[in-house]
């Protein structure tokens, strides 16, 4: 596996002649009892009965590998460099049917902060740019496992559609002074019309320019830009982001049997690469967040057309409707 990047779009893309085989198929679930094979556990959080409630795991088959240097070099005007980073899978829950819609707020929130814990962890290692959480549900999102399962990767770049918000929120402070997301979540409050629901410090609502019909997403009412600081800190609670995401993900689930969800958090601040100068407003202008895109199955056109999202549902309607799905 390496890393080829595209020199135009300048978004880095991860191939190799894959022979992986899937095995054949199996009854036993690979994280019901063990969780891992021995020696795979990288972290684990337990319940107040002591036994384990979310662990993370290095991936069977990981696209990216901690050992080795990623060697960058040039091939013509082309960029290439190895595949070196990290690939976890977050196993969200013992039980094979605790999904997040399924399980206790509590396990939800001990999920959230371990995942808090593994992004501090590797941003300790300055080879890795960024950490990236995220879940892919059903068949069509590509879903691999049939446990309930997320995964964390950390890379030597950091992904397009993150920089592209960093470096919009940069220049909206530089006119303004003010977090452009938090100006987005004042002004969708104060209108109330986009706004699916609120849980103490934080709010899911569907934004303005919907991707795909019925995107959502969740930010914390109070500025941070970083999940990690939030979400390791004793200082506060997770359990409201927890009963949040339950029941945003219970309303997505009456619309749509698939699902990608991402963390968007800050970039790793301690690479040395001097290009992060360019993140000197960081904690002043970003706002880290979670981004809900439902797949639907039927559709009369493209969700997109030359690079331009056509969503065939209005963010309103799709509020009314997910507001009346019943949680």
């Amino acid at each position: 596996m390496e890393l080829r990047k595209d020199p135009i779009t300048r978004s880095w893309v991860i191939t190799g002649d894959d022979l992986f085989e899937a095995p054949e198929h199996s009854t036993e679930c690979l994280f019901c009892n063990s969780a891992s094979r021995p020696g795979h556990v990288v972290a684990s959080l337990s319940n107040s009965s002591g036994s384990w409630s979310a662990r993370s795991i290095v991936h069977p088959h990981p696209l990216y590998h901690i050992e080795g240097d990623p060697s960058r070099r040039g091939d013509g005007l082309y960029d290439r460099m190895g595949s070196v980073g990290a690939h976890e899978v977050i196993v969200e829950n013992p039980r094979h049917d605790g999904h997040f819609w399924n399980a206790t707020d509590k396990e939800i929130e001990l999920f959230l902060r371990l995942a808090a814990q593994r992004i501090q962890d590797l941003k300790r290692d300055c080879r890795f740019k960024y950490i990236s959480v995220f879940k892919n549900y059903g068949e069509a999102a590509g879903q691999e496992f049939a446990h309930p399962t997320s995964e964390l990767t950390a890379t030597i770049f950091v992904p397009r559609r993150v920089l592209y918000e960093l470096r919009a929120a940069r220049e909206f402070y530089e006119s303004k002074e003010r977090c452009v997301f938090c100006d987005i979540l004042s002004q969708e409050e104060r209108q109330g019309i986009r706004i699916l629901e609120s849980r103490g410090d934080y709010v899911a609502f569907c934004p303005y320019a919907p991707r795909v019909p019925y995107e959502t997403w969740i930010l914390p009412r109070g500025h941070e830009s970083s999940f990690e600081r939030a979400g390791a800190s004793r200082v506060g609670t997770l359990a409201d982001l927890a009963a949040l995401l339950r029941r945003t993900l219970l309303r997505i689930r009456t619309v749509a049997d698939a699902f990608h969800l991402v963390l968007h958090t800050s970039p790793n601040s301690q690479h040395p690469s001097a290009t992060l100068g360019y993140w000197k407003t960081l904690d002043e202008d970003y706002h880290w967040h979670i981004e809900i895109l439902p797949i639907i199955q039927a559709k009369a056109r493209s969700y997109t057309f030359k690079e331009i999202y056509y969503s065939p549902v209005t963010s309103e309607t799709a509020v009314l409707r997910l507001r009346q799905a019943s949680v």
